[in-house]
């Protein structure tokens, strides 16, 4: 997602806030609307508290009841087929299909109490990854529109071009391994939630694409060969692709990309691109990009206890991205060839492969970011856009139920091995600290010493606030 779209965002160097902003108001010359929302972005008192974030969207929503959120004394039809494990964290009961997670879980808190009432997985996923409810009705449709609002990533791009202009070796914000939906039915049900919206394509993420080679002899995604976890970028120039397939063709990765990079940049002067196409085409065909990309550089071990399978990659790969500096890195766990968090029916699925793919990847991941000295300056947030049905269908499937589900967090100066929040005795709703998405969108800007009152100019060329209605969930951090 690499076309870039819209005018310069001015920046007021050498001017503090409330004297640019006095002026603005009194009208004086040479101040306008934008350089007054450039003001108040780049004033902001905060301390950051996190330099990156990797968000982990469990897109179909995961039960509470089978991982974080489980209630053994709650009545047959209810409690679920899983017993908890004995973990690290008081008051904390985990499904016994997550026992690294079980290990570790001193390393993050879990919020019991993330809720909403847009019942939706297009819905919910605008949601979660944005702070706003999708101005579509429930069940009113899945393709992403200009309307939308802007994505947290899409945000931090847009702090980090004010701040920074073009001059950035790599883009702040990533979406891992495909955009949310590519999987879902060859790609007929792409969803909202991961893009820019209405602030501009220019904010729009990178996003790598990843296609499954053979549906009949990796069913699953274990086991992968490097051939079918090769990341590729989605949208370079004329639709074409950059493919990262050293192996498949036997040439290094530095020679495809510097070929791949001439016949772009020909092809860029050809067509006229403009300045910030030009710009996205230097920032993924950078030396530093193509480095990050390359995940045959980790050793064969620690690709191992990430798992080889495409959640697994994704999140070393999500590692090698905020080690090299991008800020804002989001990770689908999407549906994968009809094995999906969405468990009306397909509780073996979850069993089998959902849970413990998550289980090996995501614990990996805050070891391997704490190993490296990473996780106290990375967030890691980990959730899905809803909870299922304290009641249960045949064979344990749950139907969608978004008025309370849990998020997991991690780095960035969260305190591990505690809860937050409290829910009922049948996992249906929270009775103490409810959480909402914009709590959580709040959350996160805090953490990065975003203000959540920034605002910035949407279509209309008004100034809007970037959460509305949410605060920071604090008490994490206590």
């Amino acid at each position: 997602m690499l076309t870039i779209l819209g005018s310069t965002q001015r920046t007021c160097e050498g001017v503090s806030r409330r004297r640019l902003l006095q002026a603005g108001g009194a009208g004086l010359l040479g101040v306008n609307l934008p350089t007054v929302v450039a003001a108040e972005q780049l004033s902001s008192d905060l301390v950051a508290r996190a330099k990156h974030v990797i968000f982990v969207l469990l897109f179909g929503g995961p039960s509470q009841l089978e991982t974080f959120d489980m209630k053994p004394g709650a009545p047959d039809a209810i409690r679920g087929p899983y017993k908890p494990i004995a973990c690290r964290t008081p008051d904390l009961l985990i499904g016994e299909h997550l026992p690294r997670l079980a290990e570790v879980s001193d390393k993050y808190c879990v919020i019991r109490t993330m809720t909403h009432s847009f019942n939706d997985h297009s819905g919910g996923g605008h949601y979660l990854q944005t702070g706003h409810r999708w101005h579509v009705p429930i069940g009113g449709g899945f393709k992403p529109t200009p309307k939308d609002w802007p994505s947290l990533g899409s945000i931090v791009e847009y702090t980090a071009q004010q701040q920074a202009g073009l001059e950035r070796p790599l883009p702040a914000y990533m979406v891992l391994p495909n955009s949310l939906g590519r999987l879902q039915e060859a790609g007929q049900y792409p969803r909202p939630g991961e893009h820019a919206g209405w602030l501009g394509q220019r904010y729009n993420p990178v996003t790598t694409k990843i296609d499954k080679r053979s549906l009949t002899d990796n069913p699953y995604w274990r086991d992968c060969t490097d051939e079918e976890l090769t990341f590729q970028i989605e949208g370079m120039a004329a639709g074409q692709d950059l493919t990262l397939d050293r192996l498949s063709r036997r040439r290094s990765l530095l020679e495809q990309f510097d070929d791949r990079r001439q016949a772009v940049d020909q092809s860029a002067l050809q067509a006229g691109y403009s300045a910030f196409q030009q710009r996205a085409i230097g920032l993924v065909t950078s030396p530093r990009t193509r480095e990050a990309l390359d995940i045959t550089r980790e050793t064969p071990a620690l690709r191992d206890r990430y798992g080889r399978h495409l959640f697994g990659q994704a999140c070393l790969m999500a590692r090698r991205l905020v080690e090299t500096g991008v800020r804002f890195v989001t990770v689908h766990y999407d549906c994968v060839d009809g094995y999906s968090w969405d468990s009306h029916v397909h509780s073996n699925d979850v069993k089998n492969h959902l849970l413990p793919t998550f289980d090996q990847g995501f614990s990996s991941l805050l070891v391997d970011l704490e190993e490296r000295g990473l996780l106290a300056e990375t967030l890691v947030v980990a959730l899905g856009e809803m909870g299922r049905t304290p009641k249960a269908n045949a064979n344990w499937g749950r139907d969608h139920w978004s008025t309370l589900f849990p998020a997991v967090i991690a780095g960035g100066g969260v305190p591990g091995g505690k809860v937050y929040g409290k829910s009922d005795k049948d996992a249906a709703y929270p009775i103490e600290k409810p959480v909402s998405p914009e709590d959580l969108a709040a959350t996160v800007y805090y953490a990065l010493g975003i203000d959540p009152e920034l605002r910035v100019l949407n279509a209309e060329n008004r100034p809007t606030h970037i959460v509305d209605g949410g605060s920071p969930v604090t008490g994490l951090w206590s």
